[in-house]
């Protein structure tokens, strides 16, 4: 994979041991970079995830933190730095999602929505920096929803972090500029092998269909190469946004 877009580069995709992170760290090897899989219980799918990129001929390595506790932040950025010696691109992509009526809504649930959707992208961001300060250009993609757009009433706490999701992603645009380009997707509705399609959706999307994670990777992936956007966030949703 020398001759790829990303080849020499080093990416760290959280949550990646299993559906869109996955498919995410892939695509990053396939054009070359080196990628360090973030999982926090799906250790089975992250070391999967790494064996198949070796197998691609890219350098990976597993590596299990909670990425909403700050203390394993720093452990999992220590150990990036340790394995890849750099850090080019962050994918924060770890998150939940799940339905839940407002009016019963728990503080525990709303609080652990946030952590995972928002706040773990504060602390790896932040502790990303200094990496990818090193290399004169770095990025960070942030992996935010359809629903930080749209208002959905059974999933307000998601919807909720997905909006924070997208506010952070402008603001650290601006702040880390010129050096560090922040760039949000933001996926509708994305399924995968084995799960009963979404008719609803399929019927009201002007494509007619659901989106896989191939998709996903491929808005990642260009915003890991591109140069001169910053602060965007790429709707990759067939359409549903509009109807």
């Amino acid at each position: 994979m020398s001759d790829g877009k990303l080849s020499g580069r080093v990416a760290l995709v959280t949550g990646a041991g299993k559906r869109i992170g996955r498919s995410i760290a892939l695509a990053l090897a396939r054009e070359g970079a080196s990628v360090a899989i973030n999982y926090n219980r799906s250790a089975s799918g992250a070391e999967e995830t790494a064996a198949e990129i070796a197998g691609l001929g890219c350098r990976s390595a597993a590596l299990q933190a909670d990425v909403t506790r700050r203390s394993e932040v720093a452990r999992l950025f220590a150990a990036v730095d340790a394995k890849f010696g750099r850090l080019d691109i962050l994918v924060n992509n770890a998150g939940a999602f799940f339905a839940v009526p407002f009016e019963k809504l728990t503080d525990e649930e709303w609080d652990g929505i946030l952590a995972t959707n928002l706040k773990s992208q504060f602390l790896c961001s932040q502790a990303a920096i200094p990496l990818l300060k090193r290399q004169g250009l770095g990025r960070i993609i942030n992996l935010a929803s359809l629903g930080g757009l749209l208002a959905w009433p059974a999933y307000t706490h998601y919807c909720v972090s997905k909006a924070g999701s997208i506010m952070l992603t402008r603001c650290l645009a601006r702040a880390l500029a010129p050096g560090i380009l922040v760039n949000s997707v933001a996926p509708g509705t994305i399924q995968f092998e084995g799960e009963a399609p979404d008719e609803d959706y399929i019927r009201r999307v002007p494509l007619h269909r659901t989106g896989t994670g191939d998709d996903i990777a491929s808005a990642v992936l260009f915003l890991a190469t591109a140069e001169f956007i910053t602060g965007q966030v790429i709707v990759v949703d067939g359409g549903r946004a509009l109807v």
